[in-house]
Protein backbone atom coordinates (compact mmCIF):
# COMPACT_ATOMS: atom_id res chain seq x y z
CA UNK A 1 0.00 0.00 0.00
CA UNK A 2 2.76 2.21 0.88
CA UNK A 3 4.02 2.27 -2.37
CA UNK A 4 0.89 3.19 -3.98
CA UNK A 5 0.63 6.36 -2.02
CA UNK A 6 3.94 7.42 -2.70
CA UNK A 7 3.88 7.09 -6.49
CA UNK A 8 1.29 9.80 -6.31
CA UNK A 9 3.80 12.35 -4.71
CA UNK A 10 6.12 11.79 -7.83
CA UNK A 11 10.02 12.46 -7.86
CA UNK A 12 11.45 15.15 -10.16
CA UNK A 13 14.81 14.14 -11.62
CA UNK A 14 16.43 17.57 -11.01
CA UNK A 15 16.00 16.94 -7.35
CA UNK A 16 19.27 18.30 -5.42
CA UNK A 17 20.18 14.83 -3.80
CA UNK A 18 22.10 16.82 -0.66
CA UNK A 19 21.51 16.32 3.04
CA UNK A 20 18.64 18.11 3.49
CA UNK A 21 14.93 16.78 4.67
CA UNK A 22 13.02 16.88 1.15
CA UNK A 23 16.67 15.45 -0.70
CA UNK A 24 16.57 12.58 1.90
CA UNK A 25 12.63 11.99 1.94
CA UNK A 26 13.06 11.96 -1.87
CA UNK A 27 15.77 9.35 -1.81
CA UNK A 28 13.86 7.33 0.56
CA UNK A 29 10.81 7.81 -2.31
CA UNK A 30 12.84 6.56 -5.00
CA UNK A 31 13.74 3.27 -3.55
CA UNK A 32 10.58 2.65 -2.13
CA UNK A 33 8.77 2.99 -5.83
CA UNK A 34 12.23 1.74 -7.35
CA UNK A 35 12.62 4.94 -9.83
CA UNK A 36 15.82 4.68 -11.32
CA UNK A 37 16.72 2.10 -8.91
CA UNK A 38 15.66 -1.38 -7.91
CA UNK A 39 12.97 -1.35 -5.31
CA UNK A 40 14.52 -1.36 -1.73
CA UNK A 41 12.61 -1.16 1.23
CA UNK A 42 15.49 -1.13 3.50
CA UNK A 43 17.10 1.95 1.65
CA UNK A 44 13.69 3.67 1.68
CA UNK A 45 13.79 2.89 5.26
CA UNK A 46 17.37 4.41 6.07
CA UNK A 47 16.50 7.20 4.17
CA UNK A 48 13.00 7.98 5.57
CA UNK A 49 14.54 7.74 8.90
CA UNK A 50 17.35 10.67 8.02
CA UNK A 51 14.69 12.22 6.64
CA UNK A 52 12.26 11.85 9.50
CA UNK A 53 15.28 12.77 11.88
CA UNK A 54 15.94 16.21 10.12
CA UNK A 55 12.27 17.09 10.54
CA UNK A 56 10.52 15.97 7.55
CA UNK A 57 7.06 15.14 9.09
CA UNK A 58 5.88 12.99 5.58
CA UNK A 59 8.87 10.49 5.95
CA UNK A 60 7.75 9.77 9.49
CA UNK A 61 4.77 8.60 8.12
CA UNK A 62 6.11 6.25 5.18
CA UNK A 63 8.95 5.14 7.55
CA UNK A 64 6.20 3.69 9.70
CA UNK A 65 3.99 2.93 6.44
CA UNK A 66 6.78 0.78 4.56
CA UNK A 67 8.32 -0.97 8.16
CA UNK A 68 4.65 -3.15 8.23
CA UNK A 69 6.09 -4.81 5.31
CA UNK A 70 9.71 -5.11 6.56
CA UNK A 71 11.24 -7.98 8.81
CA UNK A 72 13.06 -6.82 12.11
CA UNK A 73 16.04 -7.79 10.97
CA UNK A 74 15.37 -5.96 7.87
CA UNK A 75 14.37 -2.86 10.31
CA UNK A 76 17.28 -2.99 12.00
CA UNK A 77 19.72 -3.21 9.00
CA UNK A 78 17.77 0.02 7.49
CA UNK A 79 18.60 1.72 11.16
CA UNK A 80 22.37 0.60 11.29
CA UNK A 81 22.88 1.73 7.61
CA UNK A 82 21.30 5.31 8.95
CA UNK A 83 24.00 5.71 11.71
CA UNK A 84 26.73 5.04 9.58
CA UNK A 85 25.51 7.64 7.22
CA UNK A 86 25.23 10.03 9.79
CA UNK A 87 28.37 9.47 10.94
CA UNK A 88 30.11 9.97 7.14
CA UNK A 89 27.71 12.85 7.16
Amino acid sequence: MARLQIAAHGIEESTDYGSTPDALFQLGLRYCVGRDVDVDLVEAHKWFNLAAMRGNDDAKHYRSDISREMSRVQISRAQRLAREWLTRH
